[in-house]
């Protein structure tokens, strides 16, 4: 298969993806390693709980000494969370415990407070407590030595908190891949500016960076470079230090359309650069000097389309992760006639039907000129090629956006 043959939307992403690896591991602070991926596992360096620990407020005692209620025991101590009580509990005996107490030696159940009424040192229990109930043993969580994360894990909150709890502070996680980039165009002025009479405010920047930083990357904005060899050419050399290059525009085969003849000239080697889908078919990719080079469609729907299909596998990828295109099932909102030879992907809503598949409606324009659209979008309604017509109620696939 030549560079110019349109090819298919996933033989695409697994030739992109074939080509990228993952960034060096580097030491990370737990505290800043929310959305890291695991270059190595996580080994928990000690037990949780360290002790057999009360699970309730109430009564450490004898299981034995309250099978036959009420029960008359005496009081001989406390044990608050953080604090023990350090004699060995005897027979008859009972000690006043609170949520997270160590259970004093001898205790092996606790009998809850509102089971007991308190006179002075005496304590009743009125309802019997077999043993280990309301306890939780030690290492009920895990165990010194495991391993508690594995790597190729992406660090949530929750993974942070474990962590954390295996008194781990550091962990080993892959950099964070530096993702540089730049749009082309003569006619393309940066937000804020006043555009002249032929140009128009530029999206695509401010879009893209917002993008590579929630899929994990860092933004290395190149800013807007004009329609000229020496520019483009001159932008890419200001990438050299990034783990990946992507260009917004001129990747198709217009008379302005010059950044792949222009990185051609000064290093590039294209894979491919025609995608059969809708919108982003003007799409490239190859090596620009041995480094990933993505080339976006200028046009602002099909280069966060294009950016959501590619260039965030990639970013995952390159951070270490495991690549998953996030699909679901849904129901058509309305009909839809039958596709053509391209993988077609239709912004629409997403509503739930409370026990029933969400339902998925295309809107009715899909100009993918359109960010409006593209904004109120919850989903694209992907449509493989040559898709009969579909009706109101068909399952579809969808992939989620937010």
């Amino acid at each position: 298969m030549n560079a110019q043959t349109l090819i298919p939307v996933a033989e695409a992403r697994e030739r992109i993806l074939a080509t990228i690896t993952p960034t060096f591991p580097e030491r990370v602070a737990l505290s800043k390693a929310l959305g890291r991926v695991l270059a190595e596992d996580v080994i928990s360096q000690r037990m949780q709980p360290p002790a057999d620990l009360s699970a309730m407020d109430g009564y450490a005692v004898r299981a034995a000494d309250v099978t036959s209620v009420p029960a008359r025991l005496r009081v001989v101590g406390e044990a608050a969370a953080g604090s023990a009580y350090a004699l060995a509990l005897n027979e008859g005996e009972a000690v006043r415990i609170f949520t997270g107490a160590p259970l004093p030696q001898g205790a092996d159940t606790i009998v809850i407070q509102e089971d007991t009424e308190r006179y002075g040192d005496i304590v009743i229990a009125r309802e019997s407590s077999p043993v280990a109930r309301h306890v939780r043993p030690a290492g009920l969580d895990f165990k010194e030595g495991v391993t508690g994360l594995h790597a190729g894990r992406k660090l949530s909150p929750a993974d942070i908190a474990f962590a954390a709890a295996m008194n781990v502070p550091v962990v080993i996680a892959h950099r964070r891949p530096k993702i540089a980039f730049f749009s082309t165009g003569n006619e393309l002025v940066l937000p804020g500016a006043t555009p002249g009479p032929n140009q128009i405010v530029s999206s695509n920047n401010d879009g893209l960076s917002a993008l590579i930083e929630e899929a994990g990357g860092v933004p290395h904005d190149l800013g807007i470079v004009s329609d000229e060899a020496h520019a483009i050419q001159s932008a890419g050399r200001h990438a050299l230090d990034c783990d990946m290059l992507v260009t917004l525009g001129g990747a198709s085969v217009g008379d302005h359309d010059l950044v792949q003849s222009a990185l051609s000239e000064d290093g590039l080697n294209v894979d491919f650069w025609r995608i059969a889908m809708r919108p982003g078919k003007p799409l490239m990719f190859g090596r620009y000097r041995e480094m990933p080079m993505l080339g976006l469609p200028g046009n602002p729907v099909s280069a966060l389309v294009c950016a959501h299909l590619f260039l965030v596998p990639a970013i995952t990828r390159l951070q270490g992760g495991q690549v998953r295109l996030r699909t679901t099932q849904a129901r058509l909102g309305r009909s839809l006639p039958e596709n053509d030879r391209r993988e077609d992907y239709l912004r629409a809503s997403l509503e739930d039907a409370g026990n029933e598949l969400p339902v998925a409606t295309p809107f009715t324009r899909q100009d993918s000129s359109m960010l409006s659209l593209m904004s109120a979008a919850d989903c694209l309604v992907i449509r493989a090629p040559h898709s009969p017509a579909a009706k109101a109620g068909d399952v579809v696939t969808v992939m989620p956006l937010r």
